[in-house]
């Protein structure tokens, strides 16, 4: 049974469908722009996914972008699409807080690369998004938490939470968010949208607020595997502003968007992907890569990482020392402005030894090595995106203080990832027995990011749960 929910209202529509409207002339950049900006008015205020709209700002970019395209100056699929981006990333004379109270007042003086390349590719930005924190996982109480779309006072999905809610309720048509430890696939999962994590490094972070540089990723999350192609395409690319970033060429991350998924070696640990979760989650993840072979996929059986728990406890020493670092301008010296939550998490940070930061250090490389052993004879792993569906949130676990038992084994489908630099793709694959989004994840290997639209667009194209939106938006 298919799901509820799916409409053909303008602002449900896919860049792909919405770009050759804008590029015949029978959609102008300016009408989408207005509609958008006018639903934002109409259903923000309740969804609460913008930290800024700036509105003068794209009504201009929009008009800009039809009198190009009417002189014959097309750009691509992204001109005159409007989009949003999450708060971390810098935008020129427009403030980026990144969900700090710190950073409330701040305003840079230049554009994050991704936002450059967005906007030469002809983007209309609609604004900047909510989100924890820091990009952590608890909000300063100075800001708003924004809403689930499918259930209000359930979790939207952590730090990237407002580019999920945004998506989802059809207030953007594409989002930027950032994976630290899960936070481009959480809110794509809980929200009930595509999310795809570059390659570290397939990226510029130059203007993007650091959480822990060394496992911070940027990506889109969209309505479809060939729109998070499309907002790739546009962002990825060696960046002298970014020494991180990677030499390799940019692929056409299109090439293999009607291929489909004969011949693909997917791996599949059913314990892994099954084990510790619910009946209903698990059952559609078995499910959805049966529908991957039925395509023509191979399932290979692989395993996971043996010491797998052992490993997934270190993510949280590398990334509070990390952040420590990040914040060191503001954090102790403006510590009352930080919110319980991510005060907490910095003074953890500053805790830690040398010696504590290179225990955790090798026990990700240990785990990197593991995991590129499972995967040696695929080509992606199958696997949920989170470990849980939406739940509800209160002020408590919301705001702070950290909570004492939280468990890294709920981390297992996301950090592994992180600490890799792996690309992944994670799509919407059903709905729980109370109605809520679920998720299935392919993880690539590095610079494969073709072949996971390849392998997002192919499980589209024999299911329609990507088509599926929260009722009452």
């Amino acid at each position: 049974m298919g799901p509820t929910g799916m409409t053909d209202e303008l602002h449900y529509q896919t860049i792909l469908n919405l770009s050759a409207r804008i590029k015949s002339g029978d959609l102008s950049p300016v009408t989408l722009t207005e509609a958008m900006l006018a639903r934002i008015e109409t259903l923000d205020g309740r969804l609460k996914s913008y930290a800024t709209v700036m509105a003068e700002q794209a009504l201009a970019e929009a008009k800009a972008a039809a009198a190009e395209i009417a002189a014959g100056n097309y750009r691509g699929p992204l001109h005159g699409i409007p989009i949003a981006v999450k708060d971390l990333c810098y935008t020129k004379g427009t403030r980026t807080m990144g969900g700090l109270a710190v950073l409330a007042d701040h305003v840079p003086d230049f554009d994050a690369t991704v936002v450059t390349r967005l906007r030469d590719a002809g983007a209309v930005l609609l604004g900047k998004l909510n989100l924890t924190e820091g990009a952590m996982a608890g909000y300063n109480p100075a800001f708003d938490v924004p809403e689930n779309p499918w259930r209000e006072g359930h979790w939207s999905g952590a730090s990237s939470s407002g580019s999920g809610a945004a998506t989802a309720a059809g207030l953007a048509f594409a989002t930027l968010g950032s994976d630290t430890g899960g936070s481009i696939r959480h809110p794509a999962a809980v929200c009930g949208t595509v999310g795809l994590k570059p390659t570290w490094g397939r990226v510029s972070r130059h203007g993007v607020l650091d959480l822990a540089q060394s496992l911070d990723h940027v990506g889109p999350l969209t309505r479809s595997s060939a729109d998070a192609g499309i907002v790739l395409q546009a962002m990825a690319g060696l960046d002298p502003d970014d020494p991180t970033t990677l030499v390799a060429p940019v692929p056409d991350m299109l090439a293999g968007v009607e291929a489909g998924a004969k011949g693909l070696r997917i791996g599949w640990d059913e314990t892994y992907a099954t084990a510790d979760m619910a009946p209903d989650y698990a059952a559609a993840i078995v499910a959805a890569v049966e529908v991957m072979a039925e395509l023509g996929a191979k399932i290979v059986d692989v395993s996971m990482p043996e010491r797998l728990r052992e490993y997934l406890p270190a993510w949280t020493v590398l990334c509070t020392a990390e952040a420590a670092d990040a914040h060191r301008a503001t954090y102790p010296s403006r510590a009352d402005e930080y919110g319980p939550w991510f005060r907490g998490w910095l003074e953890q940070g500053h805790s830690h030894s040398a010696a504590d930061y290179a225990r955790a250090n090798n026990l990700r490389a240990a785990c990197v090595g593991a995991l590129r052993q499972t995967m040696a004879d695929i080509d992606v792993l199958a696997c949920p995106s989170t470990a849980r569906v939406a739940y509800p949130v209160t002020p408590e676990l919301a705001y702070g203080p950290i909570p004492k038992d939280r468990d890294p084994w709920q981390t297992r489908f996301t950090v592994p990832m992180d600490y890799a630099g792996l690309p992944t793709i994670s799509l919407p694959c059903g709905l729980s027995e109370n109605g809520l989004p679920l998720s299935l994840q392919f993880v690539g290997h590095a610079l494969s990011e073709p072949l996971l639209v390849q392998a997002g667009a192919a499980y589209e194209s024999a299911s329609n749960w990507h088509e599926m939106h929260p009722p009452g938006w």
